[in-house]
């Protein structure tokens, strides 16, 4: 099937009179190396113990009241009046014993089956911001035809292995229902993997029922065989609001997929220190996936990282620092430490597709990838500090993952690779352009990229001068024109627009 479909792409290209974009072959990503640890393993258990200290000392608060009784229920103390709750170390210990170390996601196409946990890299789009921007258009209010456009391109990119929770807001239509029009969307523009909002139960439960009707099951298999994912935001410090809770419940209530993601900004809703940001994420996941394994013993649940730091001169967010690359590696220590899958994500505060965009993505992509992360979360398109989904940044991210994919490849060593043979017929002084070794492989040899311009000075000035962003709007208008939507039976389409038109109108007469 996707065999067919690139070669469906490539026809397409070739009849409009230019090859298709290269790019990877879709494939799971694996990292063969070990991960990085910053920490030692005395400074994990010292993070750990004040984890431990926060969560049973100082509390957490959770703002709803069916949380509130799940877990006193369970032996947590509860103090209903200011909604804080104390969770001793054995209620954690006894959750992570359920809380399974690495599980899948099925879309409505088994092949692209999304694997969290242990070696396994996915990389997913941006996600939630208001605005979107390119170089043609400029910066504008979130629309659904940008939506739109956006999860084409997650479609057509295979590195992009899962769709972000609306990439970007279409915010011309009703806020209460609109994430109705996003999952359709999703369901029919793509096959992959997507994340469903847990603002409340209620869209909690249209994406699984919307991914129950596209794979033709009960939401009684769907329990068996998850194929949605959501992140849950703690209102940090220390905070689950009431719509969150209850969106984290409802998910793994049907067994679905939590990524328990704290946004712990360094000087700003944590500590101002490494050490005590990651005390508090720590904490704070902790905390949900107790939640979780109480709804459901064994719920697949995410360890979700978001440590950064702010300017301390203004209190605006950054992104891609040396110290947002450590907490992403360190993370990841912490993840491993509770042997839970681990969600983490690359980003940059720059408002436009510039240097600094790529250079602070590519901090905090090297951190996600050295600390293991299992989701890479905004992997790709996500400007001025999650604010905007940038159509030339995609593209950029797109280069900048497949230069990841291919860094970890592992290196072969063997006979036909040492090249013994073709070294002793070259030669000293001499060249091997076209020695046999290299005239077979020449075309394979090394990564091709879509976005580097290799062309000398006076060649590039000829084909147009044209910069790393402004070849970008070429690459994304281009990869458009090559999109292949994946067929979808009729009949769910039809049924998937029924439910649609249902929700919608109950939406509207007050239903939740």
């Amino acid at each position: 099937m996707n065999e067919h479909r690139r070669r469906r792409s490539s026809e397409r290209a070739a009849a409009k009179g230019s090859p298709a974009i290269p790019q990877l072959s879709a494939r799971r990503v694996r990292s063969p190396y070990p991960p990085m640890a910053l920490l030692s393993a005395d400074q994990v258990e010292a993070i750990h113990e004040a984890s431990m200290h926060i969560l049973e000392n100082l509390g957490i608060e959770a703002m709803s009241a069916r949380a509130l009784a799940l877990l006193e229920k369970a032996g947590a103390a509860v103090d209903h009046a200011t909604q804080t709750v104390r969770l001793d170390r054995g209620l954690v210990a006894e959750a992570l014993r359920t809380a399974p170390p690495a599980y899948t996601l099925t879309p409505r196409n088994p092949e692209r089956k999304i694997h969290l946990g242990g070696d396994t890299i996915n990389f997913t789009l941006v996600a939630g911001p208001p605005n979107v921007h390119d170089m043609e258009r400029g910066r504008r209010a979130g629309n659904l035809r940008d939506y739109q456009d956006l999860v084409r391109l997650a479609q057509h990119f295979n590195c992009i292995h899962m769709l972000g929770n609306q990439v970007c807001a279409p915010i011309e239509l009703p806020a209460n229902s609109r994430h109705l029009d996003t999952y359709f969307a999703n369901l029919t523009l793509t096959d992959k993997a997507f994340h469903v909002s847990a603002i409340g139960r209620g869209r909690a439960l249209d994406g699984i029922a919307m991914m129950a009707i596209a794979r033709g099951l009960t939401l009684e298999q769907l329990c068996a065989d998850p194929g949605v994912t959501t992140i849950i935001s703690v209102n940090s410090p220390r905070r689950f609001d009431d719509a969150m809770s209850e969106g984290l419940m409802t998910m793994a209530e049907h067994g679905q997929s939590v990524a328990v993601t704290p946004f712990t900004l360094m000087g700003a809703m944590s500590p101002v220190t490494l050490a005590g940001a990651l005390a508090q994420q720590n904490a704070e996941a902790l905390f949900g996936v107790v939640l979780a394994q109480l709804v459901r013993p064994g719920a697949p649940v995410m360890y979700g990282a978001f440590t950064s730091n702010v300017d301390m001169r203004s209190g605006a967010p950054a992104f891609g620092t040396p110290e947002n690359t450590r907490a992403n590696i360190a993370s990841g220590q912490l993840a491993r430490r509770y042997n839970l899958p681990y969600r983490t994500t690359p980003g940059s505060a720059s408002n436009v597709a510039d240097a600094q965009g790529a250079y602070e993505t590519m901090m905090a992509l090297w951190g996600a990838i050295l600390g293991h992360g299992n989701l890479v979360y905004h992997a790709a398109g996500w400007q001025e500090g999650g604010l905007t989904a940038s159509f030339e940044k995609l593209i950029i991210d797109v280069e900048m993952i497949q230069h990841m994919m291919e860094f970890l490849k592992p290196i072969e060593v063997n006979e036909s690779e040492l090249a013994l043979d073709a070294l002793g017929r070259v030669p000293t002084g001499g060249h091997f352009f076209g020695e046999p070794h290299t005239l077979e492989r020449y075309s394979t040899a090394f990564y091709q990229p879509m976005l580097s311009n290799w062309q000398n000075y006076e060649a590039w000035q000829e084909a147009g001068g044209l910069d790393a962003t402004q070849r970008a709007t070429r690459l994304w208008k281009k990869a458009l024109d090559e999109y292949v939507q994946p067929p979808m039976d009729p009949a769910i389409r039809e049924e998937l627009e029924a439910y649609v038109a249902r929700r919608r109108e109950e939406i509207g007469s007050g239903e939740p």
